[in-house]
């Protein structure tokens, strides 16, 4: 069954209980101990996380490099909870079925790395995983617009990506609310999740709720929170319900 195949009516984005999908808080492990890292996931499960997110970075895209899919694997007999792997990679379609392998049901791609996105998105949903795409900040919403049907979440990047602990651009809200309209508009509110990434912390969440976001990725403000993880992520669980309430 794809998206589409899932869809209900559009709704108004803006008006009271459009966002029909959950609230998720996502941890990035990227801040994590790497030394630690079977443990350090462990402890995200038990603070209550829905997901965890697998920065994979190629040296290339962005700048650094973190996990290939041997570490992803190692870590992956340690907790329960669902993994995704963030892309950020030139190659998707060359290392998409070695990071499923490795316990990633679900891939984010990044438009700007992809020339043939619709085959590449095809191409993880044939190979077992669902599929995602992002966009980076400087790249409008309309490069989404024609493989909707296709994913099962998008990705707006609230910072330019590659490194953690950055600022979060207030300006991309404009561009989650579009990315929300478009997703409304196609009868898909309750087919497919909008995720931000990128500075979301106590201060930030409730605006990027606010544009249509459900599904928060946060690294930092989970661990700098000095009364620990499970605090941090009930804390900005209650921040973003509140602000989807008002």
């Amino acid at each position: 069954m794809t998206a589409h195949d899932r869809a209900r009516p559009p709704t108004d984005p803006l008006s009271s209980g459009a966002v029909t999908r959950p609230i998720q808080i996502v941890p990035s492990v990227l801040p994590a101990d790497f030394a630690r890292l079977g443990d350090e996931v462990a402890a995200l499960e038990a603070a209550g996380v829905d997901h965890i997110q697998w920065d994979v970075m190629d040296g290339q895209f962005v700048p650094n490099l973190t996990f290939g899919p041997d570490v992803i694997r190692a870590a992956r007999a340690h907790c329960s909870v669902p993994f995704e792997a963030h892309l950020m990679v030139h190659t998707p379609d060359v290392l998409a079925a070695e990071f499923i392998a490795a316990g990633c049901s679900r891939l984010i791609v990044h438009v700007e790395a992809c020339p043939h996105l619709h085959r590449t998105l095809g191409n993880i949903t044939s190979l077992g995983a669902t599929a995602a795409v992002a966009l980076n900040p400087a790249t409008p919403a309309s490069a989404v617009e024609h493989v909707l049907d296709l994913v099962d979440m998008v990705l707006v990047m609230t910072v330019n990506p590659g490194f953690g602990g950055q600022t979060y651009i207030a300006s991309m809200e404009r561009k989650i609310a579009e990315v929300r309209r478009m997703i409304d508009d196609r009868g898909l509110t309750d087919a497919v999740d909008l995720e931000v990434d990128g500075g979301i912390g106590p201060s930030t969440i409730a605006g990027a709720v606010a544009a249509g976001a459900n599904v928060l990725i946060a690294g930092s403000a989970l661990y700098k929170d000095p009364d620990g993880l499970e605090h941090a992520v009930s804390d900005l669980r209650a921040r973003a319900e509140a602000a989807r309430n008002r």
